[in-house]
């Protein structure tokens, strides 16, 4: 029944694609990789803010693959918050040849494709990439989506029963002894939230 119901709703999705070239995010993912991937942002509201820059790395066979990196500038619409420029130290003047953001999304679905996908603070993130994909082609973002706080609060929370458990990224880099790279900008994000995925999930 509910393989049915999965079925039935992944057809109806692939009936509102508006560009058919992308039916590749529907399909059924054997490469055994994981797309960890970050964005930077104008602000903190998917609803008014754009965004500036995606970065992202594959994981497979429970390695980080560092020569397969993904990055994109973008160009924004609205100026960016000076206190996200503390953050990721990215100012609209660095802005003036990166890519319009039709583009940076197309060539960063092509980079994903089917495949899951891991972050911090990930609902974010999806729903700013979301904001540009559902207007171009027409479907939300597909792929199964895993998010990095979520295992740490399963795995912390059975240690400390009803504890308060701390889910700042910088404190669960300490916790997890994943080295802090400095600069916070989306590749850099996307290789420590992958370094912390596989702290979490590899089997000692």
């Amino acid at each position: 029944m509910f393989a049915f119901i999965k079925n039935w709703q992944k057809s109806a999705n692939i009936s509102k694609l508006k560009d058919k070239d992308y039916s590749f995010l529907f399909d059924e993912d054997k490469s055994g990789e994981y797309v960890v991937f970050d964005t930077e942002t104008t602000g903190l509201n998917p609803k008014v803010d754009d965004i500036i820059s995606i970065g992202a790395v594959k994981i497979k066979d429970n390695k980080i693959i560092t020569s397969d990196t993904f990055e994109v500038f973008v160009k924004s619409n609205s100026e960016i918050n000076p206190k996200s420029i503390e953050i990721h130290q990215i100012r609209n003047c660095d802005l003036e040849l990166a890519l319009d953001i039709d583009d940076a999304i197309k060539q960063f679905l092509n980079f994903i494709g089917s495949k899951p996908i891991i972050g911090y603070y990930l609902e974010f993130d999806i729903a700013m990439i979301n904001k540009y994909v559902k207007p171009l082609l027409g479907v939300k973002l597909p792929n199964r989506a895993i998010e990095v706080s979520e295992i740490y609060f399963d795995k912390t929370i059975a240690l400390i029963p009803q504890g308060n458990i701390d889910l700042r990224f910088d404190t669960i880099l300490s916790k997890c002894g994943v080295p802090d790279m400095g600069a916070h900008n989306a590749v850099n994000d996307a290789i420590m939230t992958a370094m912390i995925y596989l702290k979490l999930t590899q089997t000692k």
